[in-house]
């Protein structure tokens, strides 16, 4: 507690102050605008001490509460996270082999399996020509970028395996697939364009 010089009028206060050194001014000049009329009288200045009130405490713990019942579940399976990173995967292997028919100007072929749940890229090996317009599928295997033919993962399921299908050497599909990775969302692959999304 400071005293707050009660008794004296303010020319005196201020005289006094100036002798104080400048953390004792802030102090009394603080205790001074800050203080009520009863607290004057009694010649005694509590000083304040910021916090956090009850309220306040139990409607954080509440809010916390509420997300980790929402939230905690979701951290603590593991086939949520299995799942997404297999139907990532996919897109990424379908992307590659589009690229690779586009850029070898031949048929790659996508042929899916159930169990485990997996996406196995090959190739024709005989090139496209006016006399071999449709792909031989399943060809030679298409050593992908991480040095396998395929990518699979016991974990994760297809809601219902797709039909295989392939790329030709303009990166057209041979047929719009879509492909459900269960627990994630639906992977589309376009007519026309090739386009995986």
């Amino acid at each position: 507690m400071l005293p707050c010089f009660s008794g004296m009028n303010s020319t005196s206060v201020k005289r006094q102050a100036l002798t104080f050194q400048p953390v004792q001014r802030a102090n009394n000049i603080h205790c001074m605008n800050s203080m009520a009329h009863h607290e004057m009288a009694a010649g005694v200045c509590q000083s304040r001490h910021g916090g956090f009130t009850l309220i306040e405490l139990i409607t954080v713990m509440i809010i916390i509460g509420i997300l980790g019942a929402v939230a905690a579940p979701r951290f603590f399976t593991r086939s949520v996270f299995d799942s997404r990173g297999f139907h990532d995967s996919v897109i990424s292997t379908l992307r590659y082999g589009q690229k690779t028919a586009i850029a070898q100007h031949r048929f790659v072929c996508v042929v899916f399996a159930s169990n485990p749940a997996s996406v196995t890229l090959t190739y024709d090996p005989v090139d496209p020509s006016a006399s071999h317009l449709t792909a031989s599928c399943p060809g030679s295997a298409l050593t992908g970028p991480t040095g396998n033919a395929s990518v699979s993962n016991g974990n994760a399921s297809f809601s219902t395996t797709p039909a295989s299908f392939s790329f030709d050497a303009l990166g057209r599909p041979s047929a719009t697939t879509s492909i459900q990775v269960s627990g994630a969302t639906v992977i589309t692959v376009e007519a026309e364009t090739g386009y995986v999304h």
